[in-house]
């Protein structure tokens, strides 16, 4: 039999507010996760909420605050919740337990056989732990980034709210049958609230080889001059991701004389305004804003750069608990890659080596590590090469998902009794 077919087929719920094709530019772990999930004879159902930079490929007109369709072999349904990291805090917690109760709504009144909830945000656990508690639907708990521990690290939110989270995480992790981490750090956070280890499994980010590579013919912004090399930035533009050291860097750079390097910051958030204020009144003519680009846009940016910029706030959190797509792109494109980030990112970075890791918080060792790749050209290819090499050995996403799969085709195979049949 052929064994991407061989396990029993299942009416799967897949959750995840921020879902996004690769027509948007967005993350798209779970577009692919879910497709490789259908493609094994699952019957996938996918419900989203209306994340910024987000293209879920629905086109239709929403009906009571609902729209729904198929999109390829996966059946959508979008929730009119608007969603981005550039609303104000309080506006996407609601925006969050909006989504919760409607994605509860439908977990709790249709025969699924298995839930999966990806967070973050934390939140979409409730729907989860409802089905399971009402209909004993088990379900897997997809940590993407850890709550409440980066929050707390950065001092987002209050003693109350994290206490209120660490108890929604512990319910999560005890009551999944299987809980999927991104890094090992992410896997140690599920054990701390209490999954069992034996439960946990780590299924990195992953490159999409087809979509990111030499394959793809390059692009350069019109801002860009011919003789410059380009280090390029692409994710969010928040708090958490620290690209005030960006900046500072380019400072640096424009204070050494050094004028070989343009900086391209590509994507939106709540800081992007201030940062674009702060470069306009420095005269930061060295560093350039775009806005955010489709999937297959970036990528032809990707392939029309010379370096790959991967930047953090600097909280020690961030070593262990975080695992960005926008590191697995760069590769994929074969772009050497300057880090900020220690712990799992200087790991990927140091093999090969297929870039450089500078320390947290010191923009002048960002600056430096730059324009010493602007320098050379040879080291450059060679670290891409590196770089490309990673991609298709460690993270190719084809091989992850199947991984995945394995995972929840295990716990589906784990009913669980309803509280009410118990009572």
């Amino acid at each position: 039999m052929n064994q991407a077919r061989a396990a029993i087929p299942r009416r799967i719920l897949y959750l995840h507010q921020h879902f996004s094709t690769p027509a948007g530019a967005t993350a798209t772990r779970s577009h692919a996760l879910a497709l490789a999930l259908a493609a094994r004879g699952h019957a996938v159902t996918l419900a989203c909420g209306q994340y910024a930079g987000a293209i879920t490929g629905l086109q239709g007109p929403f009906r009571l605050g609902r729209r729904e369709g198929q999109l390829g072999p996966l059946r959508l349904v979008e929730y009119a919740i608007p969603c981005g990291n550039a609303q104000p805090l309080r506006a996407r917690a609601g925006a969050f337990l909006r989504y919760a109760a409607r994605a509860a709504a439908l977990a709790c009144t249709q025969p699924w056989d298995l839930v999966v909830a990806s967070s973050t945000p934390l939140t979409v656990a409730l729907p989860a732990l409802l089905a399971r508690r009402l209909r004993g639907t088990p379900f897997v708990f997809e940590i993407r980034d850890p709550w409440p521990e980066l929050p707390r690290a950065m001092g987002v939110g209050n003693p109350a709210l994290w206490w209120g989270m660490d108890r929604l995480a512990d319910a999560a992790c005890r009551g999944a049958a299987a809980v999927v981490a991104l890094s090992e750090g992410m896997a140690a956070t599920a054990v701390a609230h209490g999954a069992a280890p034996g439960r946990v499994a780590l299924v990195p980010n992953g490159c999409d080889l087809a979509l990111f590579g030499p394959q793809v013919a390059p692009w350069r912004p019109e801002v860009a001059r011919p003789w410059e090399v380009l280090a390029v930035y692409a994710g969010a533009h928040g708090q958490a991701n620290g690209l005030d050291q960006v900046l500072d860097a380019a400072g640096w750079l424009h204070r050494q004389g050094e004028h070989r390097v343009r900086l391209l910051l590509v994507g939106e958030g709540s800081e992007k305004p201030r940062l674009m204020a702060r470069a306009a009144a420095e005269g930061l003519a060295n560093l350039s804003f775009l806005d955010p680009l489709p999937k297959p846009r970036l990528a032809a940016l990707l392939a029309g750069c010379q370096i790959g910029l991967h930047c953090l706030a600097p909280q020690p959190a961030f070593a262990e608990y975080t695992a960005p797509n926008k590191l697995m792109d760069c590769l994929a494109a074969g772009l050497p890659v300057v880090t900020n980030v220690p712990g799992h990112a200087a790991r990927v970075v140091n093999e090969g080596p297929c870039g450089v890791a500078v320390p947290a918080a010191d923009p002048a060792a960002l600056g430096a590590a730059l324009a010493g790749l602007a320098g050379h050209a040879t080291r450059r290819q060679a670290m891409g090469q590196a770089a490309r090499q990673q991609a298709v050995r460690r993270w190719d996403r084809r091989l992850l998902a199947a991984r995945f799969c394995t995972v929840v085709e295990a716990a589906a195979a784990s009913p669980v009794v309803p509280a009410l049949a118990r009572a």
